[in-house]
């Protein structure tokens, strides 16, 4: 009988290094340096790079699908077990790391760095586990992939063009959130509100030149910038302070060449629970709203405070609940410049939530405040019935290794388990264990992702088998 966590320590300071190194590489997308086999960029096509050079050195099949994707394989069979992983990371969300986002430092039994949870740590968690298997020889009847994307945080190019071109596995995991097991995540819309053509209005004194805020749709702004030009300053700056201490915010404000510029920083999280940040974006829009804007300017920041007033669309009527959770609405990316303007609009909604009635809402509500809604990317809601032999399996891994019964739960974000037909998501999170994804000073609990690693092991086989 295999001791898997025995198996896994054993090689525990070999994974240290592997992952180290793969968190090193700042894989955030990067549109300026794409080219033919760097789709997204040539950050990402290095972690992929590495991802597969790594799995060649240890023996396994390898294969790279035009830079989307690559998986590595192993075993014989004709069915196909699917581990379903992600290289690209969000982008680092401020200055203030304590030892810098692509600096990894364990630091009492942490992992820092951008990627250690998501989803990083975790990819390597996982082929270490499938390299245990193949080094201890142990018989098979299935093949087994690890497949890798480079786009899992922007709009899931990887896998819709990796399954185009590559067989889709019969079952399979995303190691990409939670333990025990999601098997229900909700639905999940991106799209981009955009402002019309600016109307010709009169000087009311206080002009919005720019506002910017936010990176990423996924993620809570933990900055914003807008500038103003204003005929007279008057007591703006000290209303402005009075405004971030009330609110418990930072933030700076300074006269440039262009007029006041207005900073405010509050906390960057991942956009499936925006109450977990302070949405920087809004906050500087609340300020605004306070002074006499121009007309194009003033549309833009009413049309901000109305979408995004509170995180579950109770204000634009869309509010929906279930077991699955509650819709929530995320603002995270925030550009208007010579009286245009754009932002993004990211919604989680529950299983049972009719969205094209919602959708149709909210449209109605952008087009007062003169916005049009442009649809980016619409999955649907993900489900696997609870009985299905891949939940069974892993149930009772994890109940081996855990002693806790391996319940059922659902989600806001989205992992690439929805790509598969019969696939959840697993681990590598504990129950109780906080949400860092996306946050500054990501980091993965090690001695977990140990435990992660003998989990994913045994359930390697187990599928397999």
């Amino acid at each position: 009988m295999v001791n898997w966590k025995e198996e896994v320590l054993a090689r525990r300071e070999a994974l240290l290094t592997d992952l180290k190194e793969l968190l090193r590489i700042p894989s955030i997308l990067d549109e300026t340096t794409i080219q033919e086999g760097a789709p997204f960029g040539l950050e990402v096509k290095r972690a992929l790079d590495w991802m597969l050079a790594t799995g060649e050195r240890d023996g396994f099949k390898t294969k790279n699908v035009d830079g989307y994707a690559g998986h590595l394989e192993y075993g014989q069979g004709e069915e196909l077990l699917g581990i379903l992983c992600h290289l690209d990371v969000v982008p680092a969300g401020g200055d203030s790391w304590t030892y810098g986002p692509f600096n990894p430092t364990l630091a009492d039994g942490k992992l820092y760095a951008r990627g250690a949870i998501d989803d990083k740590g975790p990819t390597i968690a996982a082929y270490y586990a499938l390299k245990i298997v193949k080094e201890l020889g142990l018989p098979l009847s299935k093949r087994i992939r690890l497949i890798a994307g480079g786009d899992e945080e922007s709009e899931w190019r990887c896998v819709n063009h990796y399954f185009k071109h590559e067989e889709m596995p019969t079952i399979g995991f995303a190691p990409d959130a939670d333990f025990p097991i999601i098997n229900a995540e909700k639905g999940l819309y991106d799209g981009l509100l955009i402002q019309g053509k600016p109307a010709q209005t009169a000087d009311t004194g206080y002009h919005l030149v720019t506002f910017v805020g936010g990176e990423r749709p996924n993620m809570v702004p933990g900055h914003a910038t807008a500038t103003v030009h204003v005929a007279e300053h008057g007591s703006i700056e000290s209303s402005f302070h009075a405004y971030l201490e009330e609110q418990g915010l930072t933030g700076t404000v300074k006269q440039t060449a262009e007029g006041l510029v207005f900073d405010v920083f509050g906390v960057a999280a991942h956009a499936m629970e925006p109450d977990n940040g302070k949405n920087a974006a809004l906050h500087l829009a609340r300020f605004l709203s306070t002074l006499h804007l121009d007309y194009n300017g003033r549309r833009y920041i009413e049309l901000v405070m109305h979408m995004f007033r509170d995180s579950r669309g109770v204000a634009l009527g869309v509010a929906a609940s279930d077991e699955t959770g509650d819709l929530t609405i995320n603002g995270g990316v925030f550009r208007y410049e010579e009286g245009q303007g754009t932002t993004s609009l990211n919604i989680r909604y529950p299983h049972s939530a009719d969205f094209t009635e919602r959708l149709q809402l909210i449209k109605e509500a952008a087009l007062a405040y003169g916005f049009d809604l442009q649809t980016r990317t619409h999955m649907p809601p993900h489900h696997v019935d609870p009985e299905h032999e891949l939940i069974q399996t892993l149930s009772a891994v994890y109940e081996r290794h855990t002693n806790q019964k391996a319940d059922l739960i659902a989600i806001g974000g989205g992992t690439y388990a929805r790509s598969l037909t019969a696939g959840v998501a697993f681990g590598p999170v504990f129950p109780g264990g906080p949400e860092v994804a996306h946050q500054v000073d990501e980091y993965v609990d090690f001695e977990e992702l140990l435990l992660a690693v003998a989990i994913y092991a045994e359930a390697i086989y187990e599928l397999a088998k």
